[in-house]
């Protein structure tokens, strides 16, 4: 059963609930698809099954919640907790991971907790490495606030329409539009796809040829 066809037998209050904290305990660092239960409770909205306003205010306050507890844990556990992480969750919190983190928030400071809420990995660590680097809660709660609204609210929205969009889309078009739509989409997706690696995979052979010469 997927998530969204599961989401559909449960109250919508509790949807509401369930979008909150799961997106919450992502953003305080547990590993969880806060993404896909947010994306699949803003499908339901275009159905009409949940409300998108409560949806995007939901999943806002769980991030921005979860991310301010975030980086109170990271400023009391400071490195050593990445490090106990490390070890029991190695492929979320591992050393590499780390270390490609902290890079990023040392290079954009408060804007790698702005944009860190689109990206799945700084998603789980920008409010506990936040902490642990001592940047300023003014400035993370700014950050925090902003990027919050701006993912929970605009991810939210964006689905809700483009499942209205779609719906009404699907009953006026023929099966041939459809696969044609879904082909451009499905190359324009690999397209980014390859983009992103390949500007990831420049940057970190930077410091390499750094170093070697």
């Amino acid at each position: 059963m997927h998530v969204d066809e599961w989401l559909q037998t449960i109250p919508s209050v509790w949807v509401y609930v369930l979008v909150g904290a799961v997106i919450g305990l992502e953003s305080l660092g547990i590993p969880l698809p806060g993404e896909i239960v947010l994306v699949s409770a803003a499908l339901l909205s275009a159905k009409g099954v949940v409300d998108p306003v409560v949806v995007g205010l939901c999943a806002s306050g769980g991030a921005i919640v979860g991310d301010s507890i975030g980086y109170l844990i990271g400023r009391k556990g400071g490195r050593p907790l990445f490090d106990r992480l490390g070890r029991r969750f190695p492929k979320h919190f591992g050393p590499a991971h780390i270390a490609k983190a902290e890079q990023v928030f040392n290079r954009h400071g408060m804007w790698a907790v702005f944009f860190g809420r689109f990206v799945a990995l700084l998603r789980i660590l920008a409010g506990p490495l936040a902490g642990a680097l001592h940047m300023p809660y003014w400035r993370f709660l700014v950050a925090n606030v902003l990027g919050g609204v701006a993912w929970a609210g605009g991810t939210t929205a964006a689905i809700y329409y483009l499942g209205v969009v779609a719906d009404k889309w699907l009953k006026n078009f023929s099966w041939v539009g459809l696969a044609v739509a879904v082909l451009v989409g499905i190359g324009t997706t690999v397209w980014l796809k390859r983009k992103a690696t390949k500007a990831t995979g420049e940057e970190d052979t930077v410091p390499e040829t750094v170093s070697a010469s």
